[in-house]
């Protein structure tokens, strides 16, 4: 099987890691797999990196004809058997390409992320109308899909993202590593949450609970992962003016990115989810094959993840002290702390692992491609 799989952006986030991710997987699986990117895009520099095949077309927008007629021409010389999109916008590129030269190969596309644009005009039914199937993050996605796109629920496929189970393996790390780098001593609970420095992602509930339960428990440490994205170090600088007026800055650790995840989770205790509106959470599933109790938010694509009193505490998302208290509960409770981090590494093995999604993947394109 021969797939051009295709994401047209400029930025690099979650989107654009998981699909160089999944293109590497399926290349991995015995899938032909080759990527077509914006020229100079750190995606197709990454792609390069990992030695895929890769092709670049300057695609700005729905007038770049010279785009679909490079494009029609590839899909003709390279004859791949399917095409499989990660981003919608990609479509406006794709559909007229295919529609030009009248090949009659699937087109999938997947959706990381939610619309607030209702999409059923004439042109978003011409140009979704090419789709085969779609395929939906989590059930929030889905439903965004069918209320905002031309596409009808049949053609949509829930098929979430996952993550590599045995890399994100407790056996495997020391949980004094990190503690000893930031002198956090053995009595002590490290409660953390990773997040980019971005608005919506909850850390001011997070240093607000922070707040409150220091007050009450004095081993309590909290680590904060992440950095901000261009444009975010105004908002990042205001979070940690926040813990500065609080009073924690002596119990609040801001790490800045790391590149050892695994091994920061191994150090905590606790894991903290308080998203306000998360398509999924690659994060929260990272703790979780980690072992780690959690409190989340109980919201979008995280209801497709934890479940409430065996994996996780969940609380209504912006409610701080409700936060505050399902974080409690588990500092009281040691065994359940040890219960929901058994619980959460089954529930990773059992539904999240990234051979799950290229299996399920990959029977999805036999399907499409049979037809």
């Amino acid at each position: 099987m021969k797939v051009l799989h295709t994401c047209l952006s400029r930025s690099w986030g979650g989107m654009e890691m998981y699909s160089l991710l999944t293109a590497k997987l399926l290349a991995a699986s015995g899938v032909e797999v080759e990527m077509l990117c914006l020229p100079n895009s750190r995606l197709y520099e990454e792609a390069v990196k990992q030695n895929l095949t890769g092709f670049t077309v300057n695609y700005r927008n729905q007038l770049s004809l010279g785009a679909v007629l490079k494009l029609s021409r590839l899909i003709r010389e390279r004859k791949y058997d399917l095409i499989h999109a990660e981003a919608s916008k990609d479509l406006w590129l794709i559909t007229p390409a295919l529609r030009l030269a009248n090949f009659n190969i699937p087109l999938l596309l997947s959706k990381h992320v939610g619309s607030f644009i209702v999409k059923k005009d004439f042109l978003h039914r011409f140009i979704y109308g090419r789709v085969t199937k779609a395929l939906a993050i989590s059930r929030v996605i889905k439903k965004n899909l069918v209320d905002t796109t031309p596409l009808r629920d049949e053609k949509i496929i829930l098929l979430h993202n996952g993550i590599d189970a045995n890399k994100f393996d407790p056996a495997k790390y020391n949980k004094n590593k990190v503690r000893n780098e930031f002198k956090i001593d053995e009595n002590e609970l490290l409660i953390g949450m990773t997040a980019r420095f971005s608005p919506g992602k909850g850390h001011e509930e997070f240093l607000f609970a922070a707040r409150e339960l220091t007050k009450k428990f004095g081993n309590l440490k909290f680590i904060i992962i992440g950095e901000p994205s261009k444009g975010e170090d105004k908002y990042a600088k205001e979070i940690k003016s926040l813990a500065v007026q609080f009073g924690i800055t002596d119990k609040i650790i801001f790490t800045g990115y790391r590149t050892d995840i695994p091994e920061i989770l191994a150090a905590m205790d606790i894991f903290v989810f308080p998203s306000h509106a998360e398509a999924f959470g690659l994060s929260l599933i990272e703790a979780m094959s980690m072992e780690k109790p959690s409190v989340c938010s109980n919201s979008d694509g995280v209801l497709d993840i934890a479940l409430d009193g065996v994996t996780s505490f969940m609380f209504e998302k912006q409610n701080a002290a409700e936060l505050k208290e399902k974080i409690e509960l588990l500092i009281i409770d040691h065994a359940k702390r040890k219960e929901f981090g058994t619980a959460s590494r089954k529930r990773v093995l059992d539904n999240f692992d990234t051979a799950i999604f290229t299996n399920k993947l990959i029977d999805i394109y036999k399907e499409v491609t049979v037809r």
